[in-house]
């Protein structure tokens, strides 16, 4: 059975998104190669990631550009190759490359997609797909990097989680930059 995992950036006092939406706070702001090494593994491109619509479309309108491919080019490539599914109710096509559309509801479409051959999958940011899915017993591994900054205001990745979701801590990992990475499992 193919298995689902979140990786997301969180601020120390929770947050994924500051309160108008932005995630720009996550990059880095010191160099770390170290840092720059692990997040070029998350992206070689084996795997399939999952987004909300919200997200796909801040990553579909960086990753395929030159920039994106001048400034981090192992991760550009790997991005732009890897299947992707956007979940939407509102888009009408999705046009960055080896993207599915699916408009019905994630929690059934990642039920079907679990019992398939096929790579593990990841959700990147899509808070609001997250707490779906969470909800609902569909992700085994939450992947957390806490960035040392301090927002004060935003929105957690579990907002609208009604149930109360029990974690054990798999790993742990600190970066020269401040990040520290947390690897969560669900206790059954």
């Amino acid at each position: 059975m193919r298995k689902l995992a979140v990786f997301n950036n969180v601020t120390l006092d929770g947050y994924f998104v500051d309160k108008n939406g932005d995630m720009s706070w996550a990059r880095p702001n010191k160099t770390d190669d170290e840092w720059d090494a692990f997040s070029a593994g998350n992206a070689n491109g084996q795997g399939q990631l999952l987004f909300g619509r919200i997200t796909y479309e801040l990553m579909a309108g960086f990753w395929p550009t030159p920039q994106a491919s001048k400034m981090f080019p192992v991760v550009a490539d790997g991005m732009n190759k890897m299947p992707k599914v956007v979940f939407s109710r509102t888009m009408d096509k999705a046009s960055w490359s080896n993207t599915r559309l699916v408009k019905g509801d994630p929690a059934a479409e990642v039920r079907t997609m679990k019992k398939e051959a096929g790579p593990d999958m990841v959700i990147l940011g899509s808070g609001s797909i997250v707490s779906q899915l969470a909800q609902e017993g569909l992700i085994d591994e939450y992947q957390i990097a806490v960035v040392p900054v301090v927002l004060g205001k935003g929105r957690t990745m579990f907002d609208g989680v009604k149930e109360k979701l029990n974690l054990k801590l798999t790993k742990t990992r600190a970066f020269g930059n401040g990040n520290v990475v947390l690897w969560y499992e669900p206790t059954v």
